[in-house]
């Protein structure tokens, strides 16, 4: 503790050593309430001792500076230190729904602090150093005050600061080896980016350059309160940057944040938080006892019930409730909303589910805290899951409950994955969530993109089960199905040993039985290696089921992507097809754009060599700024419905087993669909009507009558219905564009 003569207080803000030349300590706070175009007066003689009479106290009335209209008379029992200057006051009230307060200062204690017009200010016990914009409503806070070297959240260092204080985001890895600066406008594709292109040094270098840039390193910025806002009942507000129109009450403590809000996205913090060292998103809303330390959260997102997320980036449009999520970056659509859950050491692509007592992390199997598990959109672990470290999945993998003893590698996409206590042997059924739960399959997409509420869609999501990443896993698939089924059938003389002599043989015989003879594959035991690390391989159940599943999904998938595209821009398939082999001979961007692998960059699916060649410009100094790399994501995005439907046509292209589709296959193509849109709107039905027609449902109810009554008809559930319409829109759609020219 030091010791300082009163007359000092409220004065230096910015010490002698960091003032700009030329300037005073007041030059950065003059520069952020520029636009308010405030005429600022020293108080008249009689104002100064009205001002005492209203029990107010100030050692320098002459550093107390106002704007006319005021009316005096709302300004009482406060201390006044430093340069303070109040705006516009008036006889009115500022009110939030029914929390109504009169305009004025009254009961505060306030130091170097700008207030704008027509706020509210009472009971505030220690304010300092604050900018508060107009119509603002102050009340009951212990604690609020910025210092000359805020950062307000952001991953950066002030003037004179060591690089030890600096603020590091440990996402993905408990060993801070895939560290991340956070700033205001990060994305998760920002923070994928860097957190895992680890192997080139000078792009960690130039995003580090990039980040402190954008924030800058001067001392002496004042935190703000955005007008419009409400904050009340709070303990410690500390180095905290509030949007406009956000709404803070009952808050523990909050430090070095940024709260992103305005009128159209406003952000809600609620009561018992501690939230320290982050950037919330705008439209958020976090509540009830939450902990929160390093960590950023994407727009329209909701941390409540307790939850703990540290170290952590959450992606836009997800809920976290009650559960620990810790060192772990989460793509966008993810939910977890239960006490006993964990999430640590993960990268997750969204569209995500985790249930409760799913134990997903700190299960390492090194000497070190260094594992870690990368899980593609769509992971769903089911209740009281266990998994270990390392391991990886493909989109769209549903784990059953099981405390899973090692490693996993799941590379085929919307598989269902079990582990059978009694034999020790994971099983895997492909394609699962087509076969048997096409309702929830459909309705997820339908609801990613419904309840997309963003006003800012600064990250851009791909919400379409089938798309160019889950093609490409798809495509995979029907390889490694071909393969197994190779291995079983020359395990059980099916194949004679000749023709099995290498893998790519065995391929080729697996997949003429699945495409000509599945009913021989049922009879098959099909194993899997690779799958789990251990010498026991893992049961793949309905191969050829699943082998003929996949193929639907890309017909359907594919020929919906397609028709969409050339309805949007009135082309005939051969157009299209024609254009397309053209631009990919003459376009080397688009060649590339196309190419993949597709990596999911936090919900945004970009082809791998296009992301090479924007970090190589990075690291080159040709793009030196993060909104230059956002602008790359919006261009990407842009070209992004006429990549897609590349990739669909060729997926179709390789189904038919031709280069270029001519006019046969299309006629092929569009039956096909057809007959899959009657089939998928069946299927929506029939998997919902499982859970009406299942005798263990009905068991709670007295009669059909009162279970119909309480679940309704699966025939009147609005998602089927919904989904009937657009199966018959799309069949439609299909006979609109079944010509070929």
């Amino acid at each position: 503790m030091k010791r300082q003569p009163i007359d000092d207080y409220g004065y230096g803000f910015i010490t002698d050593g960091f003032v700009p030349t030329g300037k005073d300590e007041y030059y950065y706070r003059n520069m952020q309430i520029a636009d308010w175009q405030a005429t600022w007066r020293n108080l008249t003689t009689g104002e100064r001792s009205q001002l005492e009479n209203q029990g107010n106290f100030c050692p320098n009335w002459d550093d107390v500076l106002v704007e006319d209209p005021i009316d005096i008379s709302l300004i009482r029992h406060n201390y006044f230190y430093g340069l303070v200057r109040i705006g516009s006051l008036e006889p009115y009230t500022v009110s939030y729904h029914d929390f109504m307060l009169p305009e004025g200062i009254r009961d505060s204690h306030i130091i170097s602090c700008d207030i704008g017009r027509h706020c509210a200010i009472h009971r505030c016990a220690y304010l300092s150093h604050y900018i508060i914009n107009e119509q603002c409503l102050l009340n009951e806070i212990d604690e609020m005050d910025a210092t000359n070297h805020a950062k307000f959240g952001n991953g950066v260092l002030k003037e004179g600061e060591d690089e030890s204080i600096r603020i590091w985001l440990s996402i993905m890895n408990e060993a801070e080896t895939r560290a991340i600066l956070p700033f205001e406008s990060l994305t998760c594709a920002d923070a994928w980016l860097w957190g895992t292109y680890r192997e080139r040094p000078r792009l960690n270098t130039s995003l580090v350059s990039l980040t402190q840039k954008e924030i800058g390193d001067k001392r002496g910025w004042y935190a703000q309160v955005g007008s419009h806002s409400v904050i009340k009942s709070c303990r410690v507000i500390k180095d905290v940057l509030f949007g406009p129109h956000a709404y803070v009450k009952g808050a523990n403590k909050l430090k070095n944040l940024t709260i992103r809000s305005n009128a159209d996205s406003a952000t809600q913090i609620g009561e018992g938080v501690e939230l320290v060292n982050g950037i919330i998103g705008y439209g958020c809303h976090v509540f009830y006892g939450v902990k929160a330390v390093r960590f950023v959260m994407g727009n329209n997102s909701n941390l409540k019930y307790g939850a703990r997320l540290l170290n952590s980036v959450l992606g836009d449009n997800s809920t976290i409730s009650c559960c620990e999520v810790l060192n772990t970056l989460v793509f966008p659509f993810h939910e977890q909303h239960h006490n006993n859950s964990f999430l640590i050491a993960s990268l997750v692509g969204g569209q995500s589910n985790m249930a409760a007592g799913a134990n997903i992390g700190s299960n390492h199997n090194t000497r070190g805290n260094d594992g870690e598990m990368q899980a593609k959109r769509g992971f769903w672990p089911a209740l009281s899951s266990s998994l270990k470290f390392n391991s990886s999945f493909a989109s769209f993998t549903l784990i059953t409950k099981g405390d899973y003893p090692n490693e996993l590698s799941i590379p085929i996409p919307f598989s269902m994955v079990g582990y059978r206590e009694l034999t020790g042997r994971i099983t895997l059924m492909p394609a699962y969530w087509w076969m048997y739960n096409r309702y929830a399959l459909e309705r997820n997409g339908w609801k990613f993109q419904n309840r997309d509420k963003r006003v800012y869609k600064t990250q851009h999501i791909e919400a379409d089960y089938i798309a160019p990443d889950t093609i490409e896993e798809i495509v995979k698939a029907l390889d490694l199905l071909s393969l197994w089924v190779g291995e079983a059938a020359l395990a059980a003389s099916l194949v004679a040993p000749g023709k099995g002599a290498d893998s790519t043989a065995l391929s080729e015989q697996g997949r003429l039985l699945l495409e000509t003879h599945p009913e021989q594959v049922g009879t098959l035991e099909v194993l899997a290696t690779g799958i789990e690390r251990s010498g026991t391989p893992a049961l793949v159940s309905k191969a050829a089921q699943g082998y003929r599943a996949y193929k639907e999904m890309l017909i359907f998938g594919c020929m919906r992507i397609v028709l969409h595209y050339l309805e949007e821009h009135g082309l005939s398939l051969s157009k299209f097809q024609a254009k397309t082999i053209k631009s990919l001979s003459d376009d080397v961007h688009f060649k590339l754009a196309v190419a993949g692998p597709f990596r999911n960059m936090g919900g945004q699916l970009v082809s791998e060599p296009l992301i090479m060649q924007l970090l190589q410009k990075i690291e080159d100094g040709d793009i030196d700024s993060w909104n230059a790399i956002h602008a790359q994501y919006d261009v990407w995005w842009d070209e992004y419905p006429l990549v897609k439907a590349i990739v669909a046509l060729q997926a179709l292209q390789r189904i038919m087993q031709t280069v270029e589709l001519q006019e046969s296959h299309w006629k092929n193509l569009i039956a096909r669909y057809l007959v899959l849109c009657d089939q998928n709107a069946q299927e929506v039905y029939r998997s919902r009507k499982k859970d009406y027609d299942d005798s263990f449902r009905k068991i709670v109810y007295r009669n059909a009558e009162e279970m119909e009554a309480v679940l309704g008809r699966p025939e009147d559930n609005d998602f089927v219905k919904k989904s009937r319409a657009k199966m018959e829109l799309e069949k439609e759609l299909a006979r609109r564009f079944s010509t070929w020219t």
